[in-house]
């Protein structure tokens, strides 16, 4: 199917049948198979499953392979998961190695291509074009977001202001002065800076961007719509993470209906996170993702931990890479509260539906008893800010009503000040479990 007139494609790989995808995806199946057997980690994965790279033969065969973590990333630091020479590196990146020690990802000369490519795919998709000026709010450093982005939109030829993270002020102030089209950053960041903006005196719709490509951590249609009528712009969704490639696994086309999957590049999985059988087309399963083009560091059947479905249904756009909905949470950042399985999303989705609420919270669990206790922090918007006790309290409820509707239970809700919880231009931290063996997350 050709796409309409107005859509813009990158790679022509983006419309293959999918009869013809598939037969490219076997190929880098057992390409990317023998690459990987090189490495102790994956022969040794191979002979528990009793099986060589030869032996695949069609893409089913690929689950008779064992998983990989991101345990097993660690357990071979640094770089023990590396499939060709030191030499032949021609950058390394990393995650952060908050919860453990942290996992580096290397990256040959054609990896930096195909990743740069696979970013200008989505950022075309979205709207990119080389007459933009695009802002953009990430860290540059180990993090893949910053320079994953910066590159791809290089390719497609638009104009870059690589301001990174942080010095929310000053951010205002470029985007007023410089008056970019397009603002990249994660979810959480972009409302910051429309805060910030209307803190110092600016419409923040008054800055002139016309849309954005968000990332980095999940976020839910609520805040979309929150961030669109915020800054006046078009929000569009990516996905990725540093161990698969980095932003670039997959991104919103103009019909904003799932994120095409670049599966001419990655097969990617949803399984059921207990038991890691196939979960159908539309079920919450846990994403797993293989690598059929990376040299470096090739991923086989790498768990991400993070939950979403899959549509292979066709698309108005007339990409054929299936689509993968927005991430609704992780399934290691899941919290339990008596007995009632909790993500930060759900907490998230009831605040954007409260006006007065602040899309800024954290959720803090303790456990002083026999019973955990759940207390969700909420920042009240400036302009509702009050001090009626009867208006808070009105609030207070509205939050609480909307928490449980959405939960089932019942958390303590504590209202703050506008902009007394922190905030970051990295992924948010929104869970801290305070109870024994608890951990944090979000």
């Amino acid at each position: 199917m050709a796409p309409p007139a107005e859509s813009r494609v990158w790679d022509p790989a983006e419309l293959l049948p999918r009869d013809r995808l598939a037969g490219l995806q076997l190929d880098r199946l057992r390409e990317t198979l023998v690459r990987a057997a090189g490495t102790p980690f994956h022969a040794s994965a191979f002979a528990r499953a009793g099986m060589a790279p030869a032996d695949v033969r069609s893409l089913d065969d690929l689950r008779r392979i064992p998983v990989t973590t991101k345990d097993d990333l660690r357990a071979h630091y640094p770089l023990g998961m590396l499939a060709v020479p030191r030499a032949e590196i021609a950058r390394i990146h990393g995650s952060s190695g908050t919860t453990g020690k942290p996992t580096f990802v290397a990256y040959s000369r054609a990896d930096m291509q195909v990743w740069s490519g696979l970013c200008a795919r989505f950022l075309v998709a979205g709207g990119l074009r080389p007459d933009h000026l695009v802002h953009v709010a990430f860290g540059y450093g180990l993090f893949t977001g910053g320079f994953g982005l910066h590159q791809g939109i290089e390719r497609v030829g638009a104009g870059i202001v690589p301001v990174a993270g942080g010095n929310t002020p000053r951010q205002v102030t470029l985007l007023s002065d410089l008056r970019p089209d397009v603002l990249v950053c994660t979810p959480s960041y972009a409302l910051h800076i429309a805060e910030v903006a209307r803190a110092v005196g600016f419409d923040p719709r008054d800055l002139g961007l016309t849309s954005g490509h968000f990332g980095g951590e999940p976020w839910t249609e609520e805040m979309r719509l929150e961030i669109e009528r915020e800054l006046g712009i078009q929000a569009f969704n990516n996905y990725g993470l540093s161990e698969v490639i980095g932003p670039g696994v997959s991104g919103e086309c103009g019909a904003r209906a799932g994120m095409h999957v670049a599966e001419d590049h990655f097969i990617v999985e949803c399984l059921h996170p207990a038991t890691l059988l196939p979960v159908p087309d539309g079920t919450v399963g846990e994403l797993v993702f293989t690598s059929l083009t990376k040299e470096a560091m090739p991923v086989v059947r790498y768990r991400t931990r993070d939950l979403a479905s899959l549509d292979r249904s066709p698309c108005p756009c007339g990409r054929t890479g299936a689509r993968m909905s927005r991430v609704v949470g992780r399934s290691d950042d899941m919290f339990i509260v008596r007995g009632v399985n909790v993500f930060p999303s759900q907490i998230e989705e009831a605040l954007l539906r409260v006006e007065g609420a602040a899309p800024h919270y954290v959720i803090e669990i303790a456990r002083p008893g026999t019973l955990d206790e759940a207390v969700v922090r909420v920042e009240i918007r400036p302009r509702d800010f009050s001090d009626e006790m009867r208006q808070m309290v009105a609030l207070r409820d509205r939050i609480d009503h909307e928490i449980h509707s959405i939960t089932g239970i019942r958390m303590t809700i504590e209202l703050v000040a506008p902009n007394a919880l922190g905030r970051s231009e990295g992924k948010a931290r929104r869970v801290i479990d305070h109870r024994k063996g608890g951990g944090s997350g979000g």
